[in-house]
């Protein structure tokens, strides 16, 4: 609205001066005596054509003067109703500003009013603090009393704790040097439980009557029964996997057993392919004295004992069924003895009768070096040389009686006292041909 207004002043005064100009001249121009008209001079011409130009200007000029003074005129109207409605509209607002005013002064009433209740409450707040802020003061006066006590205890704590660490480490280094004695002491132990020596293999173990074992052993004690071919078969199948070095099976004490476990106890020694030595190193009866027989490797010590004799055994049912049992007991003894008689230079029949000529029961028993004669075994040793035994056996007697593990017997007692071992029962198409002149082995 200023910026109209200072625009409308500088065109109405541009205007004004416009109009004085153009009426100077025609004022202060004086009359002039008329005189015979002269031919125009040049000057003359022009000035008389500028004359003309400035009236031409000036009419323009009275044009535009008056299109401005109607402008103005219409400006001035607008401004006029422009300013009637700002006063309208300034009166509304002072009529609202008076209500504001009004009602910040009735909230202002309020807020005093609060502010009073709110400064009471503060005052309250500030006493309860107050008299909390004692209680927390007492409080913390104890806390403090507390803690300084704990520090206390913790402090003597602390140094019990360390005192029991010193005693600790004390003790850790008394056990430490104990362990340490213990661990030589068992170090020692270990090394006194082994040999510490290698087990020799030699392609020819016997030599000068030495014989030399080495740990390529199989154990055969005992009676021969159910599992014991496996034990067997299975340790020469492994050794054979190895190499072909020579195979000990070590005979201590076998009464001799089951045909059909010492059958294929045989079969493995003819089918592997490294040599099976059989040692007898105490005796070898009924099944194990055949083993030893028809094993092409078998060595005795002098006065170690081989003993032969026929089948034996129970038989139950009819007539017609034991006539069948001595049938089948007859073809096993034809196949087994066949062979170790005729190793012998006998025939079977001739082989039964040599039993009977040397004991009244049957029970043909020689001494290693009389066994060689016969060639129920290969040859005489006068020492063995076990290279493979270099662990401290931990058995009875101080050495390996069975090695067998759960196909170990029980023995027990019968009611008359005597001790007995119960073998367990033949399987279908079996018998035992075992020495038992005792009865110690009970089917």
């Amino acid at each position: 609205m200023k910026l109209f207004n200072y625009l409308l002043a500088a065109l109405l005064c541009g205007a004004g001066a416009l109009g004085a100009a153009a009426q100077e001249p025609a004022a202060a121009k004086p009359a002039e005596p008329k005189v015979a008209a002269a031919p125009p001079t040049p000057e003359q011409a022009e000035l008389t054509k500028l004359t003309a130009e400035n009236q031409l200007a000036e009419q323009r000029l009275k044009k535009k003067l008056q299109q401005a003074n109607a402008e103005k005129e219409e400006l001035k109207a607008q401004l006029e109703l422009e300013q009637s409605r700002q006063r309208v509209r300034t009166a509304a607002l002072e009529a609202e500003l008076a209500l504001a005013v009004s009602e910040n002064k009735l909230s202002e009433e309020k807020n005093k009013k609060a502010m009073a209740d709110l400064a009471l409450k503060m005052a309250k707040l500030k006493a309860d603090n107050d008299l909390k802020a004692e209680a927390q003061r007492a409080d913390a006066l104890d806390d403090t009393k507390e803690r300084f006590a704990m520090d206390l205890d913790m402090k003597r704590l602390d140094l019990e704790e360390r005192r029991l660490k010193v005693e600790k480490l004390q003790l850790d280094s008394r056990m430490a040097r104990l362990n340490s004695d213990l661990d030589l002491r068992a170090k020692k132990n270990e090394w006194k439980k082994e040999a510490n020596t290698e087990p020799v293999y030699l392609v020819q173990p016997l030599k000068n009557g030495t014989l030399t074992v080495s740990d390529r052993r199989v154990p055969l004690n005992g009676p021969i029964r159910y599992g014991t071919a496996d034990f067997v078969t299975e340790r020469i199948s492994y050794f054979n996997n190895i190499s072909t070095q020579p195979v000990f099976l070590i005979i201590d004490e076998c009464p001799g057993g089951s045909v059909t476990e010492g059958y294929s106890i045989i079969k493995a020694m003819e089918s592997s392919r490294a040599p099976i030595y059989v040692v007898v190193k105490s005796y070898a009866a009924s099944m194990a004295a055949i083993i030893t027989t028809l094993a092409d490797k078998s060595y005795i010590y002098p006065h170690a004992q081989i003993l032969h004799h026929q089948p034996s055994g129970l038989m139950f049912g009819n007539i017609t069924q034991r006539k069948e049992q001595l049938e089948f007991a007859r073809e096993i003894e034809r196949r087994i003895f066949t062979p170790v008689a005729k190793k012998a230079g006998l025939t079977l029949e001739d082989f039964r009768k040599k039993m009977y000529e040397n004991n009244s029961d049957g029970n043909w028993r020689l001494f290693g070096d009389k066994a060689v004669d016969y060639k129920w075994v290969g040859g005489l040793v006068d020492r063995i040389e076990e290279t493979g035994v270099v662990k401290n056996p931990e058995t009875a007697n101080g050495r390996q009686l069975h090695d067998m593990g759960s196909l170990e017997l029980q023995e027990k007692v019968d009611e008359k006292g005597q001790a007995y071992v119960q073998l367990p029962r033949p399987k279908h198409f079996d018998m035992y041909f075992i020495y038992n002149p005792d009865n110690y082995y009970r089917f």
